[in-house]
C-alpha cells in the first residue's frame, strides 16, 4: 500500500515538475526581439597577453519597453564575463507587451 502511494506521489509530482519546466521553457525562449541598439563589450586588457579566446552567453531579461532588467551570465571565460555583462545592460530591444528572455553569445577574440 504504501509502495502505491509513493508510486503515485512520484508520478503526481515528476508531471507537475515536467509541465512547469515546459512552460517555463516556452517563456525563456522569447520571441526574440528585435535589437535596437548594440554596444559592443570591449576585449579586456588583463586578457590580451594571455591570448584569451571565447564565447560568452547569456540570459537577458528584456522588459517590455525594450530595455535589461537583468542579465544571466551562462558560461564563458571569467576574464571576459565582465565585459559582456557591461555591454549588455546597455542593449536595447524593440518594445512588446511583455518581458521576455533572449539568449545572446558573445564572442571574444584578442
Amino acid at each position: 500500500m504504501i509502495n502505491r502511494i509513493a508510486v503515485a506521489l512520484f508520478v503526481l509530482f515528476s508531471g507537475l515538475l515536467l509541465v512547469s519546466h515546459y512552460a517555463g521553457a516556452q517563456e525563456a525562449t522569447g520571441v526574440n526581439r528585435k535589437i535596437v541598439a548594440k554596444v559592443q563589450p570591449q576585449y579586456p586588457a588583463i586578457a590580451r597577453p594571455l591570448k584569451i579566446q571565447g564565447n560568452v552567453r547569456a540570459e537577458v531579461l528584456v522588459a517590455a519597453d525594450g530595455k535589461v532588467k537583468s542579465v544571466d551570465v551562462r558560461g564563458g571565460h571569467p576574464l571576459l564575463v565582465q565585459s559582456a555583462e557591461q555591454a549588455l545592460r546597455q542593449w536595447k530591444w524593440e518594445p512588446a507587451s511583455h518581458e521576455t528572455h533572449e539568449e545572446i553569445e558573445l564572442k571574444f577574440a584578442p
